[in-house]
């Protein structure tokens, strides 16, 4: 059965991995092919044809059967994965009705989130009202809140309706299709969306007008939705201004939304961050929790005992807890997988069965799959079930059983060594001191702030919520003082594939009982995760990535020894940017611990929006920049903290060479006039390597292109590749500056369907016009060049090398 089980996980896997999903005669074939092979597998002839081949018919039994049902189930888990994926794609938004007006009726579907700018929330669709339109069942909505001047002291109240969970809405929304930015080493936005049977998003048009239909709808889903909004009011208004008080909440509710990105920092660099939201830890411990209390409480009345054994009603006891905990957490896929689990458990005690700890973990990992194919994806997935697979290897099966302590210093030990490898391939890092943190996090989150945040949320006083937020601030002192240790977090380059199973083989090994030979062994076989050095770069040569950060620029450039980061795209809200989101992963990714300089081009949010977070991570020896002192960048706490040790104005005239790369800021002139635009400021570098040479252009327009062409002859201006002015702007591009760059290939860094409608299609035209090969991030994704010497200059379009099903083609 497990290995029935693992088959049917690594088909559902296989799917993932497709870029295109096969087409429906393809599963038709390989569903008989399936039938032929059991077929086979059952026929008395198989036995002759073993005899025939002088071969034992034990080898049936112990090899060729269990391989031939393997292969069954992971063709199944295949079919079975691909059925569900063109279930889901059949619901997509038609490409003709992007960003245009429908009119529909739904409900509220999900616990609305709070923005800095308005609200966002699921929404389930009822009816179309637009005709001939088609919208998919289940879209994400935002709502903007009309705009107030700040400088207006006397404002007209607005009557801006605030929508909540289960109310059905006329709404008249503009969608598009779900789409995110695609890096190396990035979150895949779109795959997320699919697994969450998310097919569009989109905005509210409110000048159409908004008209709520019925206050609740009442069905089990949406009434879950209402409790848990009145729950996290309930925690916000007895938490008001609290510092830890999103972090109840996301404890309570699952809803993380509230946290801070800077304490999300603390807990990633302590190894904490599973404990700061509902995780299958937290609804284990409750539940054992309730089992323990029940168990104390019904041994001592007979007539209970008599109805029924201790161990039953505690048992079912502790499965209604874990069942309502995940109904308040929304039943979000972690919680999923420990109550599958539990109520595995349950039933095989209740029906007086006993069961291996393996084949309950088996049947629980196939409940996950087969309900959410997409989970394999997901590194939730592989984290939660491989902590406990890891503690049922290292600490089950035992000749004696140790004292309390020693088993949970043992288990704690084994999730920390079986966990390293896959956290090193996932996220490039781990906490080195996750272990001391775990350990006096754990036991306080989940046995006293858990319960009280939960007592205090269902109940009309305040005061256990005081109580759990008073022990969780004493708790998060101590978690932010470990994160500040000079080594708190191992960080490092990618391993390949090879290395990630050579470790994980090591693991296993080291983790065999005590009296198996040479489990040293074990820990030799980690090494190649941790000393393999990064593919180096030759001198003179390059390596540059321009990064998917949607409206707006981000650039990566690799020399020999030096590493350059050219703005660091947008800031999404206060608590998101491009650099928290796309840059830092990428940079850890690839193995690059600190920077050698930025060069942040000017003063626009969609530039330097990411380049506070930059800093958070990454010591910068030097920053080049057109910002005057006043800049909310230079004021920022996370530039305060960690300044550079040198920083510069750039005008025309810098240069430096590193390893025989040679930089040239060719733009602005001087001292920038007050009086020009930012986009005018912006800082243009020329970059040349023995492989080719490189323009950036940051958002510069037509005024700054005529002053590069009235101060340079074209053979200094002429560049290979050339990141596109402006993101395709019809401000910026004109034929002069592009004829004098002669650019071979063009990278235009753009939003989908941005609210500027860049990049314009003339300028676009321009260019193929000068036979220039034209890349854009929103179509091709991130782009990765290699300028080399004597080869031609190789670019690398992410979305091409790297499609998945769920991707769009663009031309």
């Amino acid at each position: 059965m497990r290995l029935w089980v693992l088959g049917f996980v690594v088909g559902a896997w296989w799917l993932q991995q497709q870029a295109s999903l096969p087409a429906y005669w393809a599963l038709a074939s390989i569903l008989l092919a399936l039938s032929v092979c059991l077929y086979l597998s059952a026929m008395p002839s198989l036995k002759r044809l073993l005899l025939i081949c002088h071969l034992p018919p034990a080898l049936t039994q112990t090899l060729i059967k269990p391989l031939i049902y393997t292969l069954l189930a992971v063709l199944i888990g295949f079919s079975w994965a691909a059925l569900q994926a063109h279930y889901r794609l059949s619901e997509s938004l038609p490409n003709e009705w992007e960003q245009k007006k429908i009119t529909l009726i739904g409900v509220v579907a999900s616990l609305p989130e709070v923005t800095e700018r308005g609200q966002r929330f699921q929404f389930d669709v009822e009816q179309v009202l637009t005709p001939q339109a088609i919208v998919p069942s289940h879209i994400s909505l935002n709502y903007y809140a009309p705009y107030v001047d700040p400088k207006i002291t006397v404002v007209k109240p607005i009557n801006a309706p605030l929508f909540h969970a289960g109310e059905r809405w006329q709404l008249t929304v503009r969608l598009k299709r779900p789409h995110g930015s695609y890096n190396p080493h990035g979150f895949d936005f779109e795959a997320w969306a699919l697994s969450e049977g998310m097919r569009a998003t989109g905005s509210i048009h409110q000048k159409s007008g908004m008209q709520r239909l019925d206050e609740a709808v009442n069905s089990p889903q949406y009434v879950i939705a209402q409790v848990r909004e009145r729950v996290g009011l309930h925690i916000a208004q007895a938490l008001a201004n609290k510092p830890y008080a999103g972090v109840i909440r996301a404890l309570v509710i699952g809803d993380d939304s509230q946290i801070t990105q800077q304490d999300w920092e603390v807990y990633l660099r302590t190894g904490t961050n599973h404990l700061m939201s509902i995780s299958g830890l937290h609804i284990t411990m409750l539940a054992g929790l309730v089992y323990g209390l029940t168990s104390l409480i019904w041994r001592r009345v007979p007539s209970l005992v008599l109805l029924l054994p201790t161990k039953k009603a505690a048992a079912i006891a502790g499965m209604i807890t874990a069942l309502l905990y995940a109904a308040l957490a929304g039943f979000s896929v972690p919680t999923q997988r420990t109550l599958y689990m539990l109520m595995t458990v349950t039933l095989l005690l209740l029906q007086g069965r006993q069961l291996a700890f393996s084949r309950i973990l088996a049947l629980a990992l196939l409940v996950v799959v087969i309900i959410d194919p997409w989970a394999v994806i997901a590194p939730g997935f592989w984290l939660s079930f491989g902590a406990v697979a890891v503690m049922a290897f290292a600490c089950g099966a035992r000749l004696a059983r140790p004292n309390w302590l020693k088993e949970a210093v043992s288990a704690q030990w084994a999730v920390t060594l079986g966990l390293l490898p896959v956290l090193v391939m996932l996220f490039g890092q781990f906490s080195l001191i996750s272990p001391i943190a775990n350990a006096l996090a754990i036991p306080v989150i989940s046995f006293v702030v858990v319960p009280l945040s939960i007592l205090g949320s269902l109940m009309p006083i305040d005061n256990p919520l005081l109580w759990a937020h008073s022990v969780l601030q004493a708790c998060m002192w101590g978690m932010a003082w470990l994160s500040h240790l000079p080594m708190a977090v191992w960080q490092q380059a990618a391993p390949p594939i090879w290395a990630l199973l050579l470790a994980m083989l090591g693991v296993l090994w080291s983790l065999l009982p005590k009296g198996v030979p040479l489990r040293w062994l074990g820990l030799i076989c980690l090494l190649p995760l941790f000393l393999l050095p990064v593919t180096p770069i030759n001198s003179g040569d390059m390596r540059v990535t321009v990064l998917d950060v949607g409206q707006g620029l981000s650039v990566v450039v690799n020399t020999a020894q030096h590493t350059l980061l050219y703005d660091a795209g947008p800031a999404f809200s206060a608590q998101s940017d491009a650099g928290s989101r796309v840059v830092n992963p990428y940079l850890q990714a690839v193995g690059i611990t600190q920077l050698d300089a930025v060069v942040a081009s000017h003063d626009d949010v969609d530039h330097t929006g990411g380049l506070a977070s930059v800093f958070a991570q990454h010591p910068v020896h030097w920053v080049m920049s057109s910002l005057t002192p006043e800049a909310n960048l230079l004021q920022s706490p996370h530039y305060l903290a960690r300044p550079p040790q040198r920083q510069f104005q750039c005008h025309a005239g810098q240069s430096w060479q590193w390893d025989e790369v040679k930089f040239e800021m060719l733009y602005p002139e001087g001292k920038v006039n007050g009086e020009v635009k930012d986009n005018d400021k912006s800082c243009v570098l020329k970059i040349t390597s023995i492989g080719g040479s490189l323009l950036l252009t940051g958002d510069i327009e037509k005024r700054a292109e005529l002053a590069l062409l009235a101060r340079y002859p074209s053979e200094v201006l002429k560049s290979d590749v050339m990141i596109a002015p402006h993101h395709g702007s019809q401000t910026s591009s004109s034929p002069a500056f592009i004829a004098a760059v002669a650019p071979q290939a063009v990278i235009v860094s753009n939003g989908y369907l941005n609210r500027f409608r860049h990049p314009k299609s003339a300028i676009i035209q321009r260019y193929v016009a000068q036979q220039a090969q034209v890349y854009r991030s929103d179509y091709d994704g991130a782009i990765a060049m290699r300028f080399a010497s004597k080869q031609p200059i190789a670019l690398t379009a992410w979305r091409k090398a790297h499609p998945k099903y769920w991707h769009d083609a663009y031309p």
